[in-house]
């Protein structure tokens, strides 16, 4: 039977990798420094964590998300608000520390289903608002059909995104273009 974890030693780890993802990156991150910084043996993080990568899922769960939050005002032009999405995205993605990071969460949502959907709520929460807002917004406009299903839409851009960032090359401006095309003509109204 595993020994119980000990609440100062287990916020110890989690902070250190906070720090160690803001500083560094988390390719940069070891299991040796993570114990070095939290003065806990490695021992220690293996016999309660897998993985970096599920120390880092916990992290994120109960600290703060590291990079800036993709928050673009609406337009009124759906089509463009969509691109510049995208486009902000891509740059988010192309630095390789957000690239790392990216590929790590999804490592975890594929080994680790109930912290893996809990990190989805968490980090897809904003964008999944965002895109049901433009669509939201667009139906009352009339340039989307009204039965555009708001969260399929953004459960799709979600998805876009993080094969992209499996892939390791986040979507470019004519691919993101082109999406962004198709869905609009599948849902454009009239």
């Amino acid at each position: 039977m595993p020994r119980p974890r000990s609440e100062k030693a287990q916020q110890a780890v989690l902070a250190a990798m906070r720090r160690a993802v803001a500083d560094g990156g988390y390719e940069a991150v070891t299991i040796e420094g993570l114990a070095a910084e939290a003065d806990v043996s490695k021992q220690t993080i293996y016999r309660w964590w897998p993985s970096k990568a599920a120390i880092l899922g916990e992290a994120l769960l109960e600290g703060e998300i590291p990079g800036e939050p993709l928050e673009l005002p609406p337009t009124g032009d759906l089509a463009g608000d969509l691109r510049a999405w995208f486009r902000a995205a891509h740059a988010h993605l192309a630095r390789p520390e957000n690239i790392a990071l990216a590929r790590a969460l999804i490592a975890v949502t594929a080994t680790d289903p109930d912290l893996g959907a809990a990190l989805n709520r968490r980090f897809a929460r904003q964008t999944v608002a965002w895109v049901s807002d433009r669509i939201e917004s667009a139906r009352e406009t009339g340039q989307v059909r009204a039965d555009a299903d708001a969260a399929a839409i953004a459960d799709q851009i979600v998805a876009i995104t993080s094969y992209a960032a499996l892939l390791g090359r986040p979507l470019d401006d004519a691919h993101a273009d082109a999406f962004v095309e198709v869905l609009l003509h599948g849902i454009a109204a009239g």
